[in-house]
């Protein structure tokens, strides 16, 4: 060998490409590419964030035991059962890590998130994609797909980029049908959004069981995206074993402080959830009245699909927009080749993106 050679199997990995942000040659752009809130974090996050600013030469506390503390006191559990990590990214590698190797597989779903796929082939081992129904995870298809091999389950529940959701009843159904070491991930970093009588982020079906763990994040309702902030609710048998092999400090001190502040601030959340919910039914109902096809969403996005025509189809659509300033997200890596994802943005965005694709649609093909 002439150079340091990966291991078999890293550059098989396709790595992961996140929204573009760009649109050149225009003046006002509007990123609706990534599911970015569109009122900012909560002042009181900002401030503990610059307050941190004036110990930077600290180390931060390796056990984020402030933010443990400010996540176990708003949803009612125990601190010791909470792991945070730089982004929910971290956690599920960390899961991948700890709990994968050769020979084994990970079920994920046809639409899901793409890490699962990323981190499991990263530990060597195999990910084994199932079908969708409607474009929503299929709990039996999932329970037909289990093998002796299969050491974790992956749900991004609500799904991304689909906005469906699975009810808590089939969740429950998921986890009676495994295998008692097979590990059932619960993916809920858009969970903060839902107002479903059904749906339940995981936290009661992890407290009941050995084998399930929930993930959330701080980049969606709470905006601070740019900080890297996600947390595992698991049981301590799980949190032990992560614990053991995760960087000793994996999260920075202003990510530490503005976290807590932010989860404590569960007023400036309910005003993001309000705006977010009016908005997902206004630019639904617009979308359809356009001739378009939207996916029933409960997060913070919606799945567009365009019409299968020349000159009409979603690559024709993204271009078209980003030339006039608007920057959705194509999702063909999460087999949609004919759909934009769009985030709900600011009121501005969200009617000029209506306005354009009204024009879109309206013009000759």
């Amino acid at each position: 060998m002439s150079k340091p050679v990966p291991r078999p199997g890293i550059l098989d990995i396709a790595a992961y490409v996140p929204g573009k942000e760009h649109a050149p040659g225009v003046a006002r752009v509007y990123k609706l590419s990534s599911n970015e809130t569109p009122l900012g974090a909560s002042p009181k996050a900002i401030e503990a964030f610059k307050a941190a600013a004036g110990n930077l030469e600290r180390y931060p506390d390796g056990q984020a035991r402030e933010l443990r503390e400010a996540i176990a006191s708003v949803h009612g559990l125990n601190p010791a059962n909470i792991l945070c990590g730089n982004g929910s990214d971290e956690l599920l590698a960390l899961l991948c890590h700890v709990y994968l190797g050769s020979g084994d597989e990970s079920i994920v779903t046809e639409h899901g998130f793409l890490i699962y796929k990323i981190q499991t082939m990263a530990a060597g081992a195999t990910p084994v994609v199932v079908k969708e129904k409607d474009h929503t995870v299929d709990v039996d298809a999932i329970l037909a797909a289990v093998t002796e091999r299969t050491k974790i389950v992956f749900i991004a529940n609500p799904g991304n980029p689909t906005g469906t959701y699975v009810p808590v009843s089939e969740i429950r159904r998921l986890q009676a049908g495994l295998p008692q070491h097979v590990m059932l991930v619960l993916d809920a970093a858009y969970a903060e959004y839902v107002r479903r009588n059904d749906y339940e982020s995981g936290i009661e079906v992890v407290s009941s069981n050995a084998n399930v763990v929930m993930t959330r994040t701080f980049s969606k309702a709470y905006g601070l995206a740019s900080l890297r902030i996600g947390w595992m609710y698991a049981p301590a048998a799980i949190v032990d074993a992560l614990d053991r092999v995760r960087g000793p400090f994996n999260m920075n001190a202003p990510a530490i402080a503005a976290g807590a502040a932010a989860i404590r601030d569960q007023a400036f959340i309910q005003e993001a959830v309000s705006f977010n919910r009016m908005w997902i039914e206004k630019l639904t109902d617009a979308f359809q009245a356009l001739g378009l096809k939207v996916t029933p969403s409960v997060t913070n996005f919606v799945l567009i699909h365009f019409p299968d025509v020349d000159g009409r189809r979603a690559a024709d659509a993204d271009e078209f927009l980003t030339s006039r300033g608007y920057i959705l997200r194509a999702v063909r890596g999460y087999g949609f080749a004919n759909a934009l994802r769009m985030s709900v943005g600011p009121e501005e965005a969200n009617r000029g993106v209506i306005e354009a694709l009204g024009e879109f649609m309206g013009r000759k093909a």
